[in-house]
């Protein structure tokens, strides 16, 4: 049945690099991976690709799966509209376009198109990565992203004419653009690195404010670098334009909280919050009542205020106090819009501002919504509405009412009646109680024969919310089953979830993976000749290490874009601040022990017959770099001991995934889907 792989892996070189932990010694024989502008790593990525493509070219069914792709992806796109000044903006894709285009309406109805980002190169990968207006509308500043790189580039043009206003700012990471009136905005970024801009390490953010008509040079620092040495630094205006709100981190969870008034010259920049022991993030204000949304003493979150006067933690009164499920919130119409997560499901009610429950709001179905926010002077919303089985679907919300309408449906060639999303709970190792989400075609048969992608993260306080996609439509369609487990180190019940799966916790996410794969064969879904295991960034870690702890879980393995090298991840750009979740090496010989224990790199053993495997990356990923792909990549080619093909697809100009061209999309869907397919020994 297997899918023997008689071809020839390019030949890997192994180093004698080895590194000492607590008196442990650690090979490292792919080092020199780690280094992306050598041309040994380069002519490695080359050679790879060739032995990759070469495989996936003779897949008999490739060109129509990526025909069955293609057509079902060729529909016409649109995001929900958005005010700026006079005009009503908002994103179409034609259905093919690489780059989604943005597009405006005028007052008097007239259409035209924005800013097209398919004229920023020919082959797409460069992409609009964000866009922000100042609050008239007369400006707008927004980032391009080249190669899928997390660096970023910002132009400044007036909305009447469309011309650019003074330089183009570079180097610009981790941020937002927030506007200070018209007189300029606040933006963050590092020190270009010395070395590889995609590898070198990037620690001490830094907040500036632009001021229009100057050069990038004499930009202001606000916050950060060697005075206040911070990883993470984000600034943002209030929507009345008076406060600059400041938040800082170290690592991706914990924040300080800093506010300046803006009305008054020089005023001081104070704090709200001065430690990093909780999340609190500003929401909105009226006059000198600050409301802010937090987890201090309320591991779900709750809504406080606080006055301007009287900023220590003491004088917070509860809003919106925590309940069982974790709370967001946002604001429009001079309303609060509270979105809970119920067993990963979106519930949304509305509140005023003194907390007073005004409704439930009417959702159309089980799943996930997005876009209850707006301004204060706002009496309509949109927002949008999907599942696994129903595409994103457009509905416009009147604020006083409460009456939703429904204000886009795609014409997409996919039938939601024709499917079953369900949610099930099973039990994982230790008796906790773990919800997935398990979508297909009507009339498929429980016979264990369904070809079943088991998809998962788990970390960061992320939560899988069910959300569509194209080519999990095309996976349904095709008789696949996709699965999707909340894992423990998410955020879908909370805190309590997110440290039951973090540092000395995490083998319990690994181990709620593998229930959830038991699941599915014991309820005969699938068995282990058809289970596909699927996970990208933190997600590829849990597909990496579930894999080397129990290699005969599942007949493929798709880890993309994966954290891979426990011991080393944390020397790379960012990857310092996801200490929080995992812990680093150097902490201490537990955490050291603990780490090299689940390491995917590390527990590559001779001898074991690991499941067909397609490892993806992208040769700019500057969030996780893709030297821990390439060192996966070698260590299981040199130790795999069955003809189960262990391959690596390496995208050239393509990142950590964000900003991807829809081609680029298509293609590696295809053969992502292309490969597991085949490995089940479908024809």
């Amino acid at each position: 049945m297997a899918q023997n792989f008689s071809g020839k892996y390019p030949k890997t070189k192994k180093g004698k690099q080895k590194d000492i932990y607590f008196g442990t010694k650690v090979a490292d024989p792919y080092r020199w991976l780690e280094d992306d502008l050598s041309a040994d790593t380069k002519k490695w990525i080359k050679e790879e690709n060739a032995v990759t493509f070469d495989y996936l070219e003779k897949i008999p069914f490739r060109d129509a799966l990526k025909k069955q792709l293609t057509d079902l992806w060729n529909y016409e796109k649109i995001s929900a509209p958005f005010k700026k000044g006079t005009y009503s903006y908002f994103y179409k894709n034609d259905g093919l376009q690489q780059q989604s285009v943005l597009y405006r309406i005028s007052p008097e109805g007239n259409e035209e198109v924005f800013i097209n980002p398919n004229e920023f190169s020919k082959d797409g990968t460069t992409s609009l990565a964000d866009v922000s207006f100042s609050k008239d509308g007369s400006l707008c500043a927004y980032q391009i992203s080249e190669g899928g790189s997390d660096w970023r580039k910002v132009i400044v043009i007036n909305t009447d004419n469309k011309k650019q206003i003074g330089d183009t700012l570079f180097d610009v990471k981790f941020s937002g653009i927030s506007w200070k009136m018209n007189e300029g905005f606040y933006y963050s970024s590092y020190d270009k690195p010395k070395g590889s801009e995609l590898s070198e390490k990037t620690d001490k953010h830094k907040l500036f404010f632009h001021q229009l008509g100057t050069t990038q040079k004499e930009d202001k620092l606000i916050f950060g670098g060697e005075q206040t040495p911070r990883r993470y630094i984000g600034g943002g205006v209030s929507e009345d334009g008076r406060f600059l709100i400041i938040s800082t981190a170290v690592s991706t969870t914990g924040n300080e909280l800093y506010i300046q008034d803006l009305s008054v010259k020089n005023a001081p920049i104070i704090p709200i919050v001065s430690d990093f022991k909780n999340s609190t993030d500003f929401v909105y204000n009226i006059g000198d009542d600050l409301f802010l949304l937090t987890n201090f003493n309320a591991p779900n979150n709750r809504l406080v205020k606080v006055n301007l006067k009287n900023l220590a933690s003491d004088n917070w009164v509860d809003v919106i106090p925590e309940t069982e499920n974790v709370l967001g919130v946002s604001t429009s119409g001079g309303y609060f819009f509270a979105q809970y997560m119920l067993d990963a499901i979106d519930v949304v009610i509305q509140f005023d501002t003194k907390g007073n429950k005004i409704r439930n709001i009417e959702l159309p179905g089980k799943g996930s919504v997005a876009g209850f926010s707006g301004k204060q002077e706002d009496t309509t919303l949109y927002y949008t509405y999907s599942n696994y089985v129903t595409p994103s679907t457009i509905f416009e919300y009147n604020i006083e009412t409460g009456k939703s309408l429904m204000y886009k449906t795609p014409k997409i060639k996919f039938n939601p009646e024709d499917y079953i999303s369900e949610q099930i709970f099973y039990t994982s190792f230790d008796g906790t109680k773990i919800p997935m989400m398990i979508s297909y075609k009507k009339g498929i048969v429980l016979d264990g024969k369904n070809p079943t992608i088991l998809y998962g993260y788990g970390g960061f306080n992320v939560s899988l919310t069910p959300s569509f996609s194209v080519s999990n439509a095309v996976w349904m369609e095709n008789g696949g089953i996709f699965a999707v487990p909340n894992l423990r180190g998410g955020g879908e019940y909370g805190q309590k979830w997110h440290d039951g799966g973090r540092k000395l916790n995490k083998l319990n996410v690994f181990k709620d993976f593998i229930a959830a794969a038991d699941y599915l064969k014991n309820n005969k879904y699938t068995s282990t000749d058809y289970l596909a295991l699927s996970g990208g960034s933190n997600g590829g870690l849990l597909v990496g290490a579930t894999i080397t702890l129990q290699p005969d879980i599942a007949k493929v393995a798709l880890p993309a874009v994966g954290v891979l090298d426990m011991l080393r991840y944390h020397k790379f750009t960012a990857g310092a601040g996801w200490a929080y979740d995992y812990g680093t090496a150097e902490d201490s010989k537990e955490m050291f022990d603990y780490l090299k224990a689940y390491s995917p790199i590390h527990n590559v053993n001779k001898g074991v017959s690991y499941p067909a495997t397609l490892i993806t990356t992208g040769d700019h990923d500057d969030r996780v770099v893709p030297a821990h792909s390439y060192k996966f990549a070698a260590a299981l080619q040199s130790k795999q001991v069955s003809t189960n093909p262990v391959l690596i697809r390496i995208d050239t100009k393509a990142g950590h995934g964000a900003g991807k061209s829809t081609e680029a999309y298509i293609n590696e869907a295809c053969d992502r889907m292309s490969f597991a397919l085949f490995n089940m020994g479908r024809k």
